[in-house]
């Protein structure tokens, strides 16, 4: 593993926090301060995490030499703002491939993902509809589906986006489906098992087409302009043609499923859940995703003293961590860190090293259009 990674980076180590490192572009932007001079915010980032960057000096000649995506070389200062990492880059330069191992820099699965893939093969062999089982079997015996499942991310940025996360968010929703599922079949609901838990493990299958994830997580061509609801369709309607005896009914109560499970129209379905099943899968999908949405905000922001995160565009709030919250702390020492209900704010050049804390702001996080 190169050195030094994100997490090993700190504010206020020896020499001053200075440090020297590769990273990966995971965003670039040019903006102008208050004062009207120009800096350069940056996410930087390796598989341990990410973190902000901003450089204010040589700003418009470093912007031409590298793109998003590139890895480059970085020289600056491990800075705190907020209660939160803050990079300060001196000197940037474009990485050489032969500098880089890729697999330092893309987040993975804490997970393997051959034990979550042989425990997705066990849910569905004990599936007792053979038709729902013989199309599961049939996509996950096509090893170029297969080898993407087990390895796509379930988001760009917004929940399970790392390495293994689409299969991790599967698998997740199969424990719950299952449970919810029994909870509601013992109360005299007449759920179908068996389908719920093929709509689980198919409704996101379109992702291992819509995202790219070689180098950094982005939207193949394909994912923007189709989406992985319809490159899903796709991908079952091929499977389903070599299984001519499919129940036309089961594949259209399939194909609501996939196009359904968003929820609601606004957030890209262009149906909504119209029956029992439909509709948990929508629930629990987004139940799932808010929840690890929710941890990794608090991941992303554990390194700091404080009982808040940043706000969390996804979830349009900031998050409280708990534990943090409950931790005994000498008096004097709230850990109360930003107002919960205050929203990001922009950047501005500071004025000198020492009021760098308090200078510099927040970069605006990037709101999604909607869906999971």
């Amino acid at each position: 593993m190169k050195s030094p990674t994100v997490a090993d980076l700190k504010a206020g180590k020896s020499n001053g926090g200075l440090f020297s490192g590769l990273f990966l572009v995971q965003s670039k932007d040019v903006r102008e301060g208050k004062t009207g001079r120009k800096y350069m915010s940056l996410t930087l980032m390796d598989r341990t995490g990410e973190i902000d960057a901003r450089m204010w000096d040589n700003v418009e000649t470093a912007a031409l030499t590298f793109e998003r995506d590139d890895f480059v070389r970085v020289e600056g200062e491990a800075q705190e703002y907020q209660g939160k990492r803050q990079l300060i880059v001196h000197k940037l330069k474009r990485a050489s491939e032969e500098e880089v191992d890729a697999r330092d820099f893309l987040p993975a699965s804490q997970r393997d993902a051959g034990e979550m893939f042989a425990e997705l093969n066990g849910i569905i062999a004990g599936m007792g509809n053979r038709h729902l089982k013989a199309l599961l079997e049939a996509l996950f015996a096509d090893e170029s589906i297969a080898a993407a499942y087990r390895t796509a991310p379930a988001a760009k940025s917004i929940h399970h986006a790392w390495l293994g996360g689409l299969l991790e968010h599967i698998v997740s929703l199969c424990g719950l489906a299952r449970e919810i599922g029994a909870h509601y079949i013992a109360r005299g609901y007449p759920v179908d098992p068996d389908l719920l838990l093929a709509g689980v493990m198919l409704h996101d299958i379109g992702k291992i087409e819509e995202l790219k994830y070689e180098r950094s997580f982005s939207y193949s061509t394909p994912g923007q302009l189709l989406g992985h609801i319809v490159l899903g369709l796709r991908m079952v309607e091929e499977k389903l043609r070599g299984l001519p005896d499919f129940p036309p009914k089961l594949k259209l109560l399939l194909e609501h499923m996939i196009l359904s499970h968003h929820g609601q129209m606004e957030f890209g379905s262009p149906k909504v859940p119209l029956f029992l099943e439909a509709m948990l899968l929508s629930q629990i999908d987004a139940l799932d995703a808010r929840m690890a949405t929710m941890l990794a905000s608090i991941e992303k922001d554990r390194d700091a003293d404080a009982d808040w995160t940043r706000y969390n565009a996804a979830l349009e709030r900031q998050v409280l961590d708990r534990v943090s919250y409950l931790k005994e702390r000498p008096t004097g020492e709230s850990g109360n860190g930003a107002d919960p209900k205050a929203a990001p704010e922009t950047g501005a050049r500071p004025k000198t090293a020492t009021a760098l804390g308090s200078a510099l702001q927040a970069a605006l996080t990037e709101q999604p259009a909607g869906g999971r």
